[in-house]
């Protein structure tokens, strides 16, 4: 029997990638895997994973984001009208981290046409006896690093809009989860941490004035 949140300790939803699946997805990338073959090997990797977290007494898995590249940016990309564009600014500093994510860019209206993530949560629900969890990055993440200049301003000429947009394309993403049986869903919002940085503030201000 499943137990119900909350619960008093739970991982943010986020692991480690195993060295030889993040190679697998190197490949892939390079067109030298198919994609049912990564696939496959998703699926092992997050059976894994979902093992460990029983084994050690977590009520609530996660399938560790393990199909995705980025944290963010694969949910967000699946938006309409978001594409991702390369990152010609400042980069982050990562110690042993050379790949930089690129910036999420609204080109046209906002809006979640088809599900996203869906079947990610129908497989772990499906290798898992505890409570599954999914997570999905914040509304905020597709405004943070690009900013106004990254938002399409004869599409959005009033940022309003934009915010009353992505507001009902996430509350569509939920409801497709939602439909599938999701139950304990968490949005993950770093930028709460980011703005403790006044350079970080400072940036932020300069973006929206762009």
């Amino acid at each position: 029997m499943q137990a119900k949140p909350p619960f008093r300790a739970e991982q943010v939803g986020s692991l480690l990638r195993p060295e030889s699946l993040a190679q697998l997805r190197a490949r892939a990338r390079r067109g030298e895997v198919d994609g049912p073959t990564l696939r496959a090997a998703e699926d092992r990797a997050v059976r894994d994973a979902v093992q460990r977290q029983q084994d050690i007494g977590l009520q609530a898995v996660t399938d560790g984001e393990f199909r995705r590249d980025w944290w963010h940016l694969d949910f967000l990309s699946r938006l309409d009208s978001v594409t991702l564009k390369h990152n010609e600014g400042e980069k982050f500093k990562i110690a042993g981290q050379s790949e930089q994510p690129p910036i999420p860019t609204v080109t046209g209206r906002i809006g979640c046409s088809r599900p996203i993530m869906v079947e990610d949560f129908r497989f772990l629900k499906s290798v898992t006896t505890h409570t599954p969890k999914m997570t999905i990055p914040s509304p905020s993440m597709l405004h943070l690093r690009g900013g106004r200049a990254a938002i399409d301003r004869a599409v959005y000429p009033d940022l309003e809009a934009f915010w009353a947009d992505v507001a009902a394309a996430y509350r569509q993403a939920i409801a497709h989860l939602a439909a599938a049986g999701c139950r304990y869903l968490q949005l993950d919002d770093v930028t709460f941490a980011y703005l403790c940085d006044p350079r970080i503030q400072q940036n932020c201000r300069a973006a929206t004035r762009r």
